[in-house]
Formats: C-alpha cells, sequence, structure tokens
C-alpha cells in the first residue's frame, strides 16, 4: 500500500533502536524525511546510515536526552514543519511499589508524560495550520493492564494519553490526528534485560526464562519490531485521517478484555 506520506518530514523520538528504531525504519520505507534521535550517538549514527543506505532518505542526527529541553530544540530545529511526531522515550526501570521514590515518580513524569507534552505543543500548531498532521505516542500495554514493578510508567503514561484526550478531538478538524500505541512484549533490548533480571531472580538460564515468557502470550511468542513500525506508520499515513484519540494495543492477544 502506498501510504501517501512520501516526502513528508517524521520526527521520530528515541530511535536508535528498538521500537522507535522500527518506526523510523517505516516511514523511511514509505518515503519520509527523518529526525532521528537517542542517547547514545554511536547507536544513533549507524541506525542512521543504515536508513540512508536502504532508503535514500534524508535523515538528521539529534543525540541527546530528550528530558533536556536542548535536545528537544534541537530536534524541533531540524524539522520545524514537521508533518509527522512519534513520541517515544525510554521507561523507567522495573522497581517494587514499596521502593518508588518521590524522585523516582516525578523523573518518570518528565520522560513519559511531560516531555511528549512539550513536543505536541511545540509542533501541533505549524501541522493543523499546513492542515496536516500525525501524532503518534508510543505508550505501553500497561496502561491497560497495570504490571507490577512498571508503576511509574503505568502512571506516566496513562496521564499522557488524558492529558491528550481532548487535544486529539479539537485538532482532528484541520487534519491532524493524535494516537497512542500500545506495545506489549516485543522483542527489543528492554524485553531481553527483563528476561535477564528474571532469569538471574530464579536461577534459571536466559534462554529458559525467554521461553516460558514467550509462551505465556496467546501468540506463543514475542512481537517483531518490524510489525510495530508497520501500524505506525499506518496511523502516520494519509489513509488514517479518521483516527484519532485511539489507545491501539498491539500485544498478541495478552490483554484479555473483550473491550
Amino acid at each position: 500500500m502506498d501510504l501517501g506520506i512520501s516526502g513528508r518530514k517524521a520526527i521520530v523520538c528515541a530511535s536508535s533502536k528498538g521500537l522507535g528504531r522500527a518506526a523510523a525504519i517505516a516511514l523511511a520505507e514509505a518515503g519520509c524525511t527523518l529526525a532521528l534521535n537517542g542517547r547514545d550517538p554511536e547507536t544513533l549514527a549507524a541506525t542512521a546510515r543504515e536508513i540512508r543506505a536502504r532508503f535514500g532518505v534524508t535523515v538528521d542526527e539529534i543525540a541527546g536526552d530528550l528530558d533536556d529541553p536542548a535536545t528537544r530544540e534541537a530536534l524541533i530545529a531540524a524539522a520545524p514543519e514537521a508533518d509527522i511526531l512519534i513520541n517515544n522515550n525510554g521507561g523507567p526501570p522495573f522497581k517494587a511499589f514499596g521502593a518508588i521514590t518521590r524522585g523516582d515518580i516525578l523523573a518518570g513524569v518528565e520522560a513519559n508524560m511531560l516531555t511528549p507534552i512539550a513536543l505536541v505543543q511545540a509542533l501541533l500548531p505549524g501541522m493543523a495550520a499546513r492542515r496536516f498532521g500525525r501524532i503518534v505516542n508510543i505508550t505501553s500495554g500497561s496502561v491497560r493492564a497495570p504490571l507490577a514493578g512498571l508503576d511509574v510508567s503505568s502512571g506516566a503514561r496513562a496521564g499522557l494519553t488524558a492529558f491528550l484526550a481532548s487535544a486529539a478531538r479539537g485538532a482532528v478538524r484541520d487534519n491532524v490526528t493524535i494516537n497512542f500505541l500500545l506495545p506489549g512484549a516485543f522483542a527489543t533490548d528492554r524485553q531481553r534485560s527483563a528476561i535477564a533480571r528474571t532469569a538471574a531472580e530464579r536461577g534459571v538460564p536466559f534462554e529458559t526464562a525467554e521461553a516460558d515468557a514467550a509462551a505465556r502470550s496467546p501468540a506463543r511468542r514475542f512481537g517483531d519490531p518490524a510489525e510495530f513500525g508497520a501500524l505506525c506508520a499506518f496511523l502516520a499515513s494519509a489513509h488514517a485521517g479518521f483516527i484519532t484519540g485511539q489507545n491501539i494495543l498491539i500485544d498478541g492477544g495478552a490483554f484479555p478484555g473483550t473491550f
């Protein structure tokens, strides 16, 4: 399918690896010009080189922590007339509820609520004026089905979802949509780190813990980041203008609810 966004400018946050990288690749395949971001300059540069070589699109690299206003300013300066914004940021580490501090909560809210809101506020007016905009916020399946140890992440991302709910309804008249993608267990570095921690706690080999984790999914596997990227690119496409304010699970059926 031609997504109708060839030549569009996309900012993809936290896109040097993982699900952000998958989203960037899918948008590049659709012909978008990219502004990528990541904390590690070397990993970011490697991703940018690969995308340029595979798809021949222009890719700008903005290294730095998104929680730093200077990094956000540089990202916006690289694509001030961005048509597409993929909001993504690293989640807080797993932590037992009783061990969570006020500082942990504030850091989580900064990274997973305030930072994406700041980017939306900066870019949405221009999108509305040009009458095209697609904003996709990568949150988590834990927004719908809480997971112990991810309390800070779940709370901050749920806050982002609620905060942008009315903006999604207000912007759609200008052909600007705001949606949320809620990933479950995907084959990413973050997932592998969680499995390694579980393996250590159980005293079993990594491969055993990995197989057990995959078996808990109705799909009996982890998601392929490319599957996530494809869905993200569709929500950013010219065909998705009537979809807004939605929380779309992509979790292999892990969420047990009917609705």
